[in-house]
């Protein structure tokens, strides 16, 4: 039987847990005291806080929210967290060094990243990331709000209750990442588990409930089989650095058998921003939310946690109604923009790889030039660009040995990054913008060199 397995038997028929059904994960469990941070104003409010902005609109089934979600990242990060300190799985001095023996320690911690899983999410503004660039303070993100969240006195009011009592300050560094101190190995693989880039909870469940959600299978993957090959493991020797020199710190890494279902978790990744994240509908409907937000709180939202509880999806959506259906309202056609289709700005320009060959930024330039030819506020452009990279993961082959995941999977060094453009015009310029470019694109698309010097 494996660790989840056991983790899952163990928490049968236990006094003083509640039970929550989940589409994805079926049961979860709680103990009574997680039952309070449920409870708590701050976590309700995830009840109200869609996961997706409005990509109902789109499709018509993503209406789920940020509080199960952080319930299912707690789940998923319980698992792993069971899986890579079973000490049958647990074959390197590097990770032994670091995982606490005592138990009440180790029961702490997980204690303390249960916690910290379900209060990941509590600094989302209203529609999630939908505007949070114009609608905080600069430098601010949902992140700081989050720990602002955690650390408050209502929530320490919560900590201090536990048995034993959780230290605000741990559960706010696994939660969003460290205030600017080092955190040591041990913090930063229990941080890794929630949020890390490949392996972490939160990107597992987003995943997986959004591909749910949306009804599309581009973000299913083996998570059972992935979480249950997950081993703390040091980094692979590269040979290009003498002994000692290399740095030796431990990670999140994979057994040879689960390579297969970490190359399926990225491929679900790359999927997911190119067919859902990054459809050319579900951005204009960021686009003009952002617009309506930042027109109706013109001073931004607030980033304290009593301003930020008084905020949701609901308050937002009531006033988009009301001026949608009040033609005085200086915010009435911002409004109608997302209540009625007629009035959505449309996609007129997409560049493709023949058009980027020639400039990579064609779609920059023909957006600028249609913002000339039809007037700056008739005109919308987007790009969306993930950061290429080649996920050089940990792992443990079948002799013990530690190898980078490059030396095993070609695929993990070449998944490409999702990327989208759009331009948009508003509706009742689509035949003429499409007619102008039709007729104008070939002089616009220059190299770019040719570009700059007529400028």
């Amino acid at each position: 039987m494996n660790a989840v397995s056991r983790h899952r038997r163990n928490l049968h028929n236990v006094p003083g847990r509640i039970e929550i059904r989940d589409p994805l994960h079926v049961f979860v469990r709680l103990a009574d005291a997680e039952r309070h941070v449920l409870d708590a104003p701050a976590f309700q409010r995830l009840r109200h806080i869609h996961q997706l902005a409005l990509t109902s609109l789109v499709y018509p089934g993503a209406t789920h929210r940020r509080f199960e979600h952080s319930i299912g990242v707690m789940e998923l990060a319980s698992r792993i967290f069971d899986v890579v300190t079973d000490p049958a799985n647990v074959r390197h001095d590097e990770a032994r060094a670091i995982i606490p023996e005592d138990r009440e320690e180790l029961g702490y911690w997980r204690r303390v990243l249960r916690a910290a899983a379900l209060c990941h999410d509590l600094g989302h503004l209203p529609f999630s990331h939908a505007a949070e660039d114009r609608l905080l303070p600069e430098g601010v993100k949902h992140e700081h709000i989050s720990r602002a969240h955690i650390l408050s006195p209502a929530m320490q009011a919560i900590w201090s209750k536990t048995t034993p009592p959780l230290r605000p300050e741990d559960v706010a560094r696994l939660a969003v990442g460290p205030a600017g101190e080092d955190i040591g190995a041990w913090q930063a693989i229990l941080a890794e588990i929630i949020t890390g880039d490949v392996f972490g909870a939160d990107r597992m469940d987003y995943l997986l409930r959004d591909s749910h959600h949306v009804g599309v299978a581009y973000g299913r993957f083996d998570h059972f089989r992935l979480i249950d090959t997950l081993r703390i493991l040091p980094p692979p020797r590269t040979g290009s650095a003498p002994d000692g020199e290399q740095s030796r710190e431990p990670t999140l890494g994979i057994e040879q058998g689960g390579v297969q279902a970490a190359e399926a978790l990225l491929l679900a990744r790359y999927s997911m921003f190119s067919q859902v994240y990054f459809h050319r509908t579900r951005l204009i409907y960021d686009i003009h939310l952002a617009d309506y937000l930042q027109a109706t709180y013109p001073q931004g939202l607030p980033a304290d946690p009593e301003g930020h509880l008084a905020i949701t999806d609901n308050e937002v959506l009531a006033a988009l109604y009301a001026d949608a259906g009040a033609p005085s309202s200086s915010h009435h056609a911002l409004a109608l923009r997302i209540t009625d289709r007629r009035c959505r700005f449309s996609p007129v320009y997409e560049p493709g790889p023949p058009d980027l060959r020639i400039n990579a930024d064609a779609g920059l330039r023909v957006a600028d030039v249609m913002r000339e030819k039809f007037g700056p506020g008739a005109v919308r452009h987007t790009r969306q660009h993930q950061s290429p990279r080649s996920f050089d993961l940990s792992v443990q082959l079948r002799s013990g040995d530690v190898v980078s995941s490059l030396e095993v999977s070609d695929l993990l060094g070449s998944v490409p990054p999702a990327r989208a453009e759009h331009v948009y015009v508003e509706p009742g310029l689509l035949h003429d913008a499409r007619t102008w470019l039709d007729q104008n694109k070939d002089n616009l698309i220059v190299p770019s060199e040719v570009d700059d010097t007529d400028e």
